[in-house]
């Protein structure tokens, strides 16, 4: 397990996705759309959700969702989690979602990603400290280590769709606040990647 100490990341940390949607899909980003906020759990997305959504931003979860929709279960006593049927629930959404928001909507929630929105944005964290937040939240051993192993290989870019934009964060290095004004620049200007820079890497981090 990386045990590392975080690299001097002094500056803001973030990756774009080239954005390569077309059609109308393009265009609804443009405009309102719903963006997803995702990340291994503890990389901080309650924490950005809430100042969103004091911002002005709309602001709603995975699991209300879920709830609204009857495609979740009862709560997971390892870490007070509720499974969510995914595949339901992104085929219900799907048809929902047909037509864009009236404004832009964040979706939080570390499966956010795997629905049908039009971006994604995705918190990432530290390993060793990404395991000293479990530990605080009570995650049983198993896990924890399970959790910050995803974080590891990369957590949520495994399930990279390119055809929508992505942004990243490093939360462990960036306070919530510098985060938010810097992903709101990012949506007032159209959601416009920087670069198609790669994604954090923790293991050569830690062999560096």
């Amino acid at each position: 397990m990386y045990h590392g100490s975080v690299d001097e990341r002094s500056m803001l940390r973030l990756t774009h996705g080239a954005f390569m949607a077309s059609g109308g899909r393009a265009s609804s980003v443009e405009r309102a759309c719903r963006l997803a906020l995702t990340g291994t759990p503890g990389t901080g997305k309650t924490t950005v959700a809430s100042l969103l959504a004091d911002s002005g931003i709309t602001v709603e979860s995975v699991e209300k969702l879920a709830e609204h929709h009857n495609c979740i279960g009862e709560v997971d006593s390892s870490d007070n989690a509720r499974p969510v049927d995914l595949e339901a629930l992104s085929s219900l959404l799907k048809d929902e979602w047909r037509n864009s928001p009236d404004s832009i909507t964040v979706i939080d929630g570390h499966l956010s990603h795997s629905l049908p929105v039009d971006g994604v944005i995705l918190l990432r964290c530290a390993p060793s400290v990404l395991e000293e937040r479990l530990k605080k939240r009570r995650y049983s051993s198993a896990k924890a280590i399970e959790n910050v192993e995803w974080e590891i290989l990369g957590g949520a870019w495994n399930e990279h769709r390119g055809e929508v934009p992505w942004i990243e964060f490093d939360t462990s290095a960036n306070s919530a606040e510098v985060i938010v004004t810097t992903l709101r620049d990012w949506m007032a200007d159209g959601f416009k990647p920087m670069s198609p820079d790669l994604a954090i890497d923790w293991v050569a981090v830690h062999e560096g």
